[in-house]
């Protein structure tokens, strides 16, 4: 797909984006190569190949689920402006 400079400048105006006139056609070759590359991606065969979460075959680290703070609800709430069966009371700001 070619876009034209016409394109490029809608593109520009819609992401509100300022580029300067002399830009224009180094942008519309980009952006075209950047489509064209996605067509062909597009017209590949991935039938039988499953989705992956990452592109090498890693697990993510993670920490060991174990709590490392103590409850200090009654704490805070000790110090709280106003404070109800357990909930912070706050102004209304929704009418």
């Amino acid at each position: 797909m070619s876009l034209t400079a016409d394109d490029v400048k809608k593109i520009a105006h819609l992401a509100r984006l300022g580029i300067d006139e002399q830009d224009v056609a180094s942008y519309a070759k980009d952006l075209s190569g950047m489509l064209d590359l996605m067509t062909q991606m597009g017209d590949l065969n991935t039938d039988g190949v499953e989705p992956m979460a990452h592109p090498m075959d890693q697990a993510q680290r993670l920490r060991p689920d174990l709590v490392t703070e103590q409850d200090s609800r009654e704490k805070f709430q000790a110090i709280a402006p106003q404070v109800e069966a357990g909930l912070y009371l706050v102004p209304k700001v929704i009418e």
